[in-house]
């Protein structure tokens, strides 16, 4: 078995490449692993690297070293293959998809507590045949992921920082609804809409927490759908929002557990974001994937540690 640490060198605020080095070092002279680490040079290079080697038919571990941009690219490149799994060490700023694991986030900053581990299948949500893990959403959030990165550039802000700064400026100067035909399950509505959240987890953008029950690994997508809100009413619901109580606003927010989402625009792209990864179309489809990814973490955690429990039926 290879154990490959791909590592973004433009990953959070300080050079952690060192640091990713030294721990690859650890595992090949105290426990005489395979060991190879690979920088990645550009958008998409770390799906490329993950999905030539998965084609060797070798066995395979990966270590996604950087932010959830990362992480997302090495899921893409690796998803349906047998022979590989990942994990995460994080350098990035946001670090949103190691939040769902709780208590046990901190004991994915050294692979001496991942190398060894159990793998377990994740969902994932499949997004014009591109990979999510978390969250994909459309709409006001998706805006505000898109303008995150220039924002994350300044000493001054964190990950959730530059989200609520990006956050501030959509909301004062852009609009905050867009009108599109949604189509849950091939039902179509056409309207205003402001947010729409399709979670496989449960955090993006710095900590935001739009369904608090879903969860990784159960075969369910929560979307959560938000009408069109004005400036006041939006200020008052962003903060339950954040914190999954979408439920204080029925009469704009609800939650579908559709298994295929579509939206479609015919005036202009839709801004769609996959982990804090965005692309742009005028017809954008999400649905569960039919393939599952081979994760590992530190001993005991869950994907779903943070997850509220479900509604007694």
């Amino acid at each position: 078995m290879k154990h490959v640490f791909i590592i973004n060198p433009n990953a959070g605020k300080q050079d952690s490449r060192q640091k990713i080095y030294d721990m690859a070092d650890v595992l090949r002279e105290k426990h005489g692993l395979d060991v190879e680490c690979i920088l990645t040079r550009k958008q998409g290079h770390a799906t490329e690297l993950a999905r030539r080697l998965c084609e060797s038919g070798e066995e395979l571990r990966f270590y996604a070293c950087g932010g959830d941009g990362t992480v997302n690219e090495v899921a893409n490149g690796i998803i349906g293959y047998d022979n590989a799994a990942m994990t995460v060490i994080p350098i990035g700023t946001g670090n949103d998809f190691l939040k769902n694991f709780g208590d046990h986030e901190p004991l994915f900053s050294d692979a001496e507590n991942l190398w060894d581990s159990p793998v377990f299948p994740i969902d994932a949500i499949d997004v014009n045949g591109r990979i999510a893990l978390t969250i994909a959403c459309s709409g006001l959030d998706a805006r505000v992921a898109a303008d995150v990165h220039k924002y994350s550039e300044s000493p001054l802000l964190d990950g959730k920082g530059s989200y609520i700064y990006s956050l501030a400026v959509n909301f004062l100067f852009k609009s905050i609804a867009s009108h599109w035909t949604i189509e849950l399950d091939g039902e179509a509505t056409e309207g205003d809409w402001a947010v729409i959240a399709v979670c496989n987890g449960r955090y993006y953008g710095g900590g935001f927490m739009p369904v608090a029950e879903a969860r990784m690994n159960d075969g369910v997508l929560n979307t959560l759908i938000v009408r069109k809100i004005s400036r006041p009413t939006f200020a008052r619901f962003v903060g339950p929002y954040s914190k999954g109580q979408y439920h204080k606003f029925p009469h704009l927010a609800r939650m579908s557990t559709a298994s295929t989402i579509r939206i479609r625009s015919q005036k202009m792209d839709i801004v769609t974001c996959l982990d804090g990864e965005c692309i742009t179309s005028d017809d954008v489809t999400m649905r569960l994937s039919d393939k599952k990814l081979n994760f590992f973490g530190p001993a005991g955690c869950s994907c779903n540690a943070t997850a509220r429990p479900l509604p007694e039926v």
